[in-house]
């Protein structure tokens, strides 16, 4: 079945080429796990499921990202690597509609991360820019590794700083993570002989007496998580839920969480709470910094763009910038990216491979058309 192209797909296609981006074509029908195991709880809701003759776990596309990385693993090919993508992708949608187009560029392998980063940026401007000439875009910006920073400098506990990191991007979610992390223990649903050796942190014994409740009850440890894991996870929950931050660090989190500034105060402002706070994200912070010079000398008007710290986008692979933008006085996302550096050794790298990237919503881009610059 040959593809459907919107009308500015050669202009489109014409970008992708001036900016060195090769242009790939994905399968649409795709291995349903990585997105399932990676992709983020709002996408794993919206995936049209299927299923092979053989039982395979199958769906259709429901963005380019996992598939580009996939494919690039398969072929083994050189880095550094610029890919660049346009077609369809399937999501269930409460508005209406499943099919929906989208065009972007994923950067694979390059060191300076920092310029990548800067790069993907100003490639998804000129994008948008291109399909709206006249249009004011705005770009909200976030950084995961800086909230991550904040996290570890704060002195919580690893799980915790897992929780919290899971939740960037999700306003709801790490809300009530933060209510749970400053009420403190919360009582245990267990009881008993149970309750006791969870207590005690007896990891053995707790896992003898789960593989003797399985033995009575006729489970089998092959049919889900073994004896050892189940006690090694209620521990952990219970260490999660004895933890309580102090009003003081809860303080220093919250203004963290509370700036919002133009980029080019951004790094000043970060500083800024780090003194006050009394902590220390050098590492995080001059990666930030570099990154904003770079967006300048790429060309991106420092001005049209914010920092929100707060802000990260609701997927599981980033791990360090994220961005979205949008049309002035319009509230809907046109395109949207980040750094995702994990993601390629989850999905079967053999080593570690860089990884920045956006997709642009051309559907959203039509529908921004019929609103006046």
């Amino acid at each position: 079945m040959t593809p459907r192209y919107p009308a500015t797909a050669d202009s489109i296609l014409a970008l992708f080429a001036s900016r060195g981006a090769q242009v790939v074509d994905v399968p649409v029908i795709q291995p349903a796990d990585p997105f399932l195991d990676m992709a983020g709880e709002d996408l794993r809701r919206r995936i049209f499921l299927t299923e092979s003759e053989t039982g395979e776990s199958l769906c259709l596309r429901p963005e380019f990202t996992i598939p580009v990385c996939m494919q690039h693993i398969a072929a083994n090919a050189h880095l550094p690597r610029r890919y660049a993508y346009l077609g369809e992708v399937f999501r269930q949608r409460r508005a209406g509609g499943s099919e929906f187009f989208q065009a972007g560029i994923e950067d694979l392998g390059d060191p300076a991360i920092t310029e990548a980063d800067a790069r993907s940026l100003a490639d998804a401007t000129a994008l948008i820019a291109l399909l709206l000439p006249g249009y004011e875009i705005t770009t909200t910006l976030g950084d995961q590794a800086v909230f991550e920073a904040v996290l570890a400098a704060l002195g919580l506990p690893r799980g915790w700083q897992m929780r919290l990191a899971r939740a960037f991007g999700m306003p709801d979610q790490l809300k009530a993570a933060l209510g749970d992390l400053s009420n403190g223990k919360t009582p245990s649903p267990l009881d008993g002989e149970l309750a006791g050796l969870v207590d005690a942190r007896d990891e053995a014994g707790l896992a003898a007496h789960i593989e003797r409740h399985m033995d009575r009850t006729g489970l089998s440890p092959n049919a889900g998580r073994t004896p050892q894991e189940i006690a090694h996870r209620l521990i952990e929950k219970a260490e999660l839920a004895s933890v309580h931050l102090s009003v003081q660090a809860m303080g220093a989190l919250q203004d963290f969480l509370a700036i919002h500034v133009p980029l080019g105060e951004a790094t000043a402002a970060l500083e800024s709470f780090a003194t006050r706070a009394a902590i220390a994200i050098g590492p995080a912070l001059e990666d930030f910094a570099a990154r904003v010079a770079a967006i300048a000398g790429h060309g991106v008007d420092p001005a049209t763009v914010s920092y929100d710290a707060a802000f990260g986008r609701p997927l599981d692979y980033y791990t360090g910038l994220v961005f979205e933008i949008a049309a002035r006085g319009n509230r809907q996302t046109l395109a949207g990216g980040g750094r995702y550096d994990r993601l390629l050794t989850l999905l079967g790298a053999r080593t570690p491979i860089a990884g920045v990237g956006f997709s642009v919503w051309l559907d959203r881009i039509e529908a921004a058309r019929g609103t006046t610059p």
